[in-house]
């Protein structure tokens, strides 16, 4: 095992097959970021969403995809460039992994791309016991994707952050407000197979006890963009209020708690979910 990739994996206590995996997800994750890095991805694009929160902020959920925005506007942009890139750094850490580009049957603003690999064979990488890796399917497959929104809404701010390992390198990413606010358009409308994505609500819940600085301004545009804004004058804070405290009352609370179960180290921490409790959090987030 490469020595950066050992110091990585020391962070985590893994004890079971799915503890491996996550640690197996997070590090090539990070590996693939560096790897972006390299290639200067992060002058055009930034770092958002889920996975952005659990390797930039440390929220406390375990988060599948990459998720980047382009700063501007570019219809030239290109996923595919970054893909040599991407392999290449993987593997000089010991990992076997292909990129592929998904084409869409319907053109869209929003780039894919998967990093796939061979969960056993990348077990055995991180020198995972070998008792663990005997219960995962010698086919089975690791898939990490990688989404860019190449016509991102207006009015955000980026910032740098720094990881330090495998090696110290910088991650141009959506300050904090702005994060907010696309969570918040997530919660409010994501259209997810007819059912409620648990980790949007999860997320709410980590912003409004760490960092509930919500960027009003910036939903806006989110909710124009998407078309659930039109009127000529902008959004207030008394109709974003409604519009969550109404969502709120519509939520199948319990649907959502099964849904993130899988994603969090204490499960038990969701036995307080319940409407009261959600209009509770609702009333922390400050506008700015």
């Amino acid at each position: 095992m490469h020595e950066a990739v050992a110091r990585m994996l020391s962070k985590y206590a893994c004890r079971s097959t799915e503890d491996y995996t996550h640690a197996l997800r997070e590090i090539m994750q990070e590996i693939a970021l560096l790897g972006l890095w390299r290639s200067k991805f992060f002058e055009k694009a930034a770092f958002y969403g889920g996975t952005a929160l659990r390797i930039l902020y440390g929220l406390d959920r375990f988060s599948e995809d990459l998720d980047f925005s382009l700063r501007s506007p570019m219809r030239s942009f290109d996923i595919d460039k970054y893909s040599p890139a991407l392999e290449k750094e993987l593997r000089a850490f010991g990992f076997d992994v292909r990129v592929e580009k998904r084409n869409k049957a319907v053109t869209t603003p929003v780039q894919s791309a998967f990093l796939k690999a061979n969960t056993f064979s990348e077990l055995l990488v991180i020198s995972t016991d070998e008792a663990i890796v005997q219960t995962v399917p010698r086919g089975q497959v690791l898939k990490i994707k990688l989404e860019v929104d190449t016509d991102p809404p207006t009015g955000f701010l980026t910032e740098a952050r720094y990881l330090l390992q495998p090696i110290p390198f910088a991650v141009q990413t959506y300050t904090l407000p702005d994060l907010f606010a696309g969570k918040m358009h997530a919660v409010l409308y994501r259209q997810w197979k007819n059912r409620v994505k648990g980790r949007d609500w999860y997320d709410l819940v980590w912003y409004a006890a760490n960092h509930p600085e919500l960027h009003l301004a910036h939903l806006e545009q989110r909710m124009r963009q998407s078309g659930h804004w039109t009127d000529s004058l902008a959004m207030d804070e008394d109709v974003f209020r409604t519009l969550l405290c109404d969502k709120i009352e519509a939520l199948d609370v319990d649907q959502a708690r099964r849904e993130v179960e899988p994603f969090v180290k204490q499960p038990e921490a969701l036995a307080i979910w319940s409407r009261e409790f959600f209009h509770d959090v609702g009333k922390r987030i400050r506008v700015v």
